[in-house]
């Protein structure tokens, strides 16, 4: 059924059809018309985490003080005037609303239709709304952060019964430096008002804000590089300039990466980063002037690695060893490599890894496009031939409490598999895994899919024991 055009047509019968579809599908009834997939799934995801679908939702707003925190802290901030021109008009025009979110799908600005704003505030849709999907249901702010593309969600397409008087069409928008997701941007209001083309339109603009961040991202590494031009010349030696964030604007006597992983509490002095040893680090203007030293290197230690996947929209890898403790925010395709990594301990081989992620192990070149992504960050602790984490890596993985809720955007035959394997309970277990040499798991059971013979990653939705 092709939602949009039935809605411009006759959006009396749309609403009509949509809510047997809804009415059907909730009962446990084969409806006569199948809803749409994107919607199947996040209204699956809704019944396994048991939310009442005509609950009143009204979840508490944050107060103005941590709004207005939020605000000041959000890249989003910067892009506003890109999300205003591109959707205010349409908006103003057809009586609807924008809605601009964080990661955490929390509203921090609001503007449009002033009639279908006192309508928002009288349902609980107010600035410092909490409108992620588990607490408010299928929606389009809080959806297109699970699913990481964009999403509309016509009437009684939402979950929640009290959001049955809305049409919300919703976009992430994720940082273009690393794939970190930001929020979201989206335009709401009566179904009988809503254009076909309101989809396109929100994903264009929601593209057009990221290359704005772009090119913001590319004007301050520039003035960070006429800082630290003039300083680089006199240090004689190796050193890098990088932003408060690590990206590098300037090296000289040493190879170029395009950004160091830096600890959160780095500070002026001597100290240790994972990438380069001992250095000295000092101030510049919006970044920091890291320089190697030569100090010998301490023998190599255990480093305790833990991938973070619990969560539906956002995933971590943490390290921590001799150079300290620090954390990196995963792209999607990132999580799934890295979360297929600590599956198969023994290593895979690049066209394995294709196959894991495509469906298609000729895909080597994308594989290795984006493996050496990955060792941009966290090469210390990869080898490869096969690609697999080193022997002094002590991997553990944090899993979501339901196998089904398992990096849900995925399409990957990997992460399918293991999701499909896990749904025997008692594969689903807190467990951790050391060096593949050792091949040993600790906790109470091992994750899906490893081969025979391999070490193979333990899972859980907490910390193993």
């Amino acid at each position: 059924m092709e939602v949009a055009r039935l809605t411009a047509t006759d959006a009396a019968r749309a609403a009509r059809v949509l809510g047997e579809v809804r009415a059907s599908a909730l009962a446990g009834r084969r409806p006569k018309t199948s809803p749409r997939p994107v919607i199947q799934e996040s209204w699956s995801r809704m019944l396994r985490s048991g939310m009442d679908p005509d609950h009143d939702f009204r979840a508490d707003l944050l107060s103005r003080d941590e709004v207005e925190r939020r605000r000041r802290t959000s890249p989003l901030r910067h892009v506003l005037p890109v999300l205003r021109e591109g959707l205010l008009s349409l908006a103003d025009t057809a009586q609807h609303i924008m809605m601009v979110a964080d990661a955490d799908a929390r509203v921090l600005w609001r503007e449009g239709s002033s009639a279908v704003l006192r309508k928002a505030d009288g349902q609980g849709l107010g600035v410092g709304a909490d409108l992620r999907e588990e607490t408010v249901g299928t929606n389009g702010v809080g959806t297109p952060l699970v699913v990481r593309r964009p999403v509309q969600v016509f009437a009684s397409e939402h979950f929640v019964r009290a959001l049955h008087c809305w049409t919300c069409t919703g976009a992430p928008i994720t940082d273009p430096r690393d794939g970190r997701l930001l929020g979201s941007v989206d335009v709401s209001g009566p179904l009988e008002t809503l254009h076909p083309a309101t989809l396109a339109l929100v994903d264009a603009v929601a593209k057009l804000a990221q290359s704005r961040l772009r090119d913001l991202h590319l004007a301050s590494l520039e003035q960070l590089r006429a800082v630290a031009a003039p300083v680089l010349a006199r240090v004689g030696g190796p050193a890098v300039a990088v932003d408060r964030d690590g990206w590098t604007a300037a090296v000289t006597g040493m190879p170029y990466t395009s950004r160091l992983a830096l600890p959160k509490s780095l500070a002026p002095g001597r100290g240790r980063l994972a990438a380069l040893g001992p250095c000295t680090v000092e101030p510049l203007s919006a970044g920091w002037l890291i320089r190697p030293t030569a100090d010998a290197a301490p023998a190599p230690t255990a480093t305790r690695i833990s991938l973070d996947v619990s969560r539906p929209r956002r995933w971590t890898v943490t390290v921590n060893g001799s150079a300290g403790s620090w954390t990196h925010e995963l792209s999607p395709r990132h999580a799934e490599l890295l979360y297929l990594l600590a599956l198969h301990r023994g290593g895979r081989s690049a066209s394995a890894l294709a196959d894991d992620m495509f469906g298609d192990p000729a895909r080597t070149v994308t594989v290795r496009a984006e493996m050496s992504r990955v060792r941009r960050y966290l090469g210390a602790h990869l080898d490869h031939r096969p690609y697999r984490f080193t022997e002094r890596a002590d991997v553990e993985v944090r899993l979501p409490d339901n196998p089904l809720d398992l990096l849900p955007h995925s399409a990957a035959p990997g992460v399918a598999r293991a999701r499909a394997t896990a749904r025997d309970e008692q594969t689903w277990r807190a467990g951790r895994v050391e060096g593949p040499g050792e091949g040993r798991v600790e906790g109470r059971g091992a994750g899906p899919g490893a081969g025979p013979g391999e070490g193979r990653s333990g899972h859980g939705d907490r910390t193993a024991p």
